[in-house]
């Protein structure tokens, strides 16, 4: 797994190492970004290429981990447009992540969740990506019962719509993430002095559990992976998931899983509540659902305590702070704590 990328929840269960949620608001986290005019003026000239007209203005966008940039453009014709695009010196990772969302942006169904793709430049240093400029916001933080309803019930839709995959090549989720959700072995050969006393003492069994979830999180839905707050946009009538690079074959469950985790950091909400309410979730195993947390939590608790990347300097208390949510939740489904 590269250490090139971005939180929620899960990939960040794709094999993102960089996988996280915060206490704070989405645009309050992230990487330094960036800004169009700091791109080289040979890729712009590629990026105005496909669009077909010239940038006048660009609105460089908060929110994620990604050192690239990320901007809301408007055209010399009057279109918009959102374009995002890195070159290896900004980060030797980052321009094979956007090679591989070009080729999953293109194979989506045109089934109005996910944005379409316009065109993209890859002249072998640098990638970008342009598409439709979403007229939609981000969720409301912290999470508000309206728009965790609305997204649950798009993730829902969408799960179904794809299901099986129509992607056949994308990795399956459980080999993407087979290193990272097995952290839990990994501490137990090296006990952080930090590490939360009561996981300290359940190790032997946070790791069984955590080598089970790679068993039942496997499936063949097309799930996005990396679902949270800053990668949704609500529209007037839609919900529309945003960065689709980690997309990878797993259970349909998933997605709204790693939604639940985000509304329990990002707001305080009760995740068991969440669950029950939310159908595609209260009909799986709970017992998936125990070792899924317990995946996610050892992988967060291992790397929260990396070195520092400098060009995300958030990254590391992001998964730091995801991984305590994801132990107050096993406690409750483990001991029967109050959340």
């Amino acid at each position: 797994m590269s250490d090139a990328l971005a939180p929620s929840t899960l990939v960040r269960m794709t094999g993102n190492p960089d996988l996280a949620v915060a206490a704070s608001p989405p645009s309050a986290v992230g990487g330094s970004r960036v800004q169009w005019e700091q791109i080289p003026e040979t890729v712009r000239a590629g990026i105005e290429d496909r669009l077909g007209s010239r940038v006048v203005s660009a609105a460089s966008q908060p929110g994620g981990f990604s050192p690239g940039s990320a901007d809301r453009v408007v055209l010399a014709d009057g279109r918009r447009a959102f374009v995002k695009a890195v070159g290896t010196e900004v980060n030797p990772d980052s321009p094979a992540i956007h090679r591989q969302e070009i080729v999953v942006t293109t194979a989506l169904p045109d089934a109005g969740f996910a944005p379409r793709l316009l065109g993209s430049y890859d002249d072998g240093t640098w990638v970008a990506l342009a598409f439709d400029d979403v007229d939609g916001r981000s969720p409301r933080m912290p999470w508000t019962d309206e728009d965790l309803t609305r997204c649950l019930t798009a993730l829902a839709e969408m799960a179904e719509r794809l299901s099986p995959s129509p992607l056949p090549d994308v990795p399956r989720l459980v080999d993407a993430v087979a290193s990272g959700f097995s952290r839990w072995d990994t501490l137990l050969e090296d006990v952080p002095a930090d590490l939360d006393p009561w996981a300290v003492a359940r190790l032997p069994e946070l790791a069984a559990l955590g080598r089970t979830s790679l068993d039942v999180m496997d499936g063949d839905a097309l799930v996005h992976s990396d679902v949270r707050a800053d990668n949704l946009l609500l529209t007037a009538d839609r919900v529309v998931v945003v960065d689709w690079p980690w997309a990878s074959r797993g259970a349909a469950w998933v997605d709204s899983l790693t939604l639940v985790l985000n509304a329990a950091v990002f707001g305080d909400h009760d995740p068991e509540g969440l669950l029950a309410r939310t159908p595609v979730l209260a009909a799986v195993d709970p017992d998936a659902v125990t070792a899924t947390v317990a995946g996610l939590a050892g992988y967060f608790s291992w790397q929260g305590r990396q070195p520092a990347r400098p060009e995300m300097p958030t990254i590391r208390a992001f998964q730091l702070a995801q991984a305590d949510s994801c132990l107050r939740w096993l406690r409750v489904r483990l001991d029967g704590a109050p959340w």
